[in-house]
């Protein structure tokens, strides 16, 4: 299943949201233009390796990507779920939830990965958590679907918990089914960021708190 589009307004303008994505992108066009040898030399500063973990890679690590559709892929999610978030917790709580759930979403892939030498890059692990706090405030909203049927697509309209909770096991199980072998030796999916993340959004939502003016609405269930 590929969201599209969510039916949650937002009140506000996602200017962290948007500010997020810039910056993803602009950090992938740099990384688009070196050769090869400097590209991987970039990789290995700034992304995160569990190995020899430098303490700074674990935000650094959050605005490299691994191709294009890696990018795509985030960055996309983000712009369905980030804006919401962003409305009820404010711009400056919401990139502090924001860095502290990709924060968690590191700790969690180092937890099952610390052995591994292959740079860990990707907003994806924060972006699970921005995720996992839609899922709490928002589990009523509408995701608008593209899901195949054989050989041809059609799109429905499934509710955000039903989504949100379907790709959250789909990284659990996921992530299990890889212990030992995919991420430590060759790379691949960061399954366990994701889960460490969805998890960090969750938790995180309830303790930051939400502004005041949105604690008020009946439309939203807290």
């Amino acid at each position: 299943m590929i969201p599209l589009r969510d039916s949650q307004p937002s009140q506000s303008t996602p200017v962290i949201t948007v500010l997020l994505i810039a910056a993803n992108v602009l950090v992938f066009l740099y990384e688009f233009s070196l050769d090869a040898y400097s590209l991987n030399h970039l990789l290995y500063s700034f992304g995160m390796v569990p190995d020899r973990l430098v303490p700074t890679t674990i935000f650094s690590s959050m605005f490299l990507h691994g191709g294009w559709m890696h990018l795509i892929g985030n960055m996309w999610f983000l712009k369905i779920y980030g804006d919401n978030i962003e409305d009820i917790l404010g711009h400056a709580k919401y990139f502090l939830f924001y860095v502290a759930c990709g924060a968690a979403a590191a700790a969690a892939h180092l937890a099952f990965n610390l052995d591994s030498r292959v740079p860990t890059v990707g907003a994806s692990g924060a972006i699970a958590g921005v995720m996992g706090a839609y899922m709490v405030k928002f589990p009523k909203s509408k995701i608008l679907t593209l899901v195949p049927l054989l050989v041809f697509f059609t799109t429905i309209e499934v509710p955000a918990v039903l989504v949100l909770v379907y790709w959250f096991i789909l990284q659990v199980f996921s992530g299990f089914g890889s212990v030992g072998h995919t991420m430590a030796s060759q790379g691949g999916v960061a399954w366990f960021a994701h889960v460490g993340g969805f998890v960090a959004g969750v938790v995180l939502v309830h303790l930051l708190g939400t502004r005041e003016r949105y604690r008020r609405r009946p439309d939203l269930r807290w």
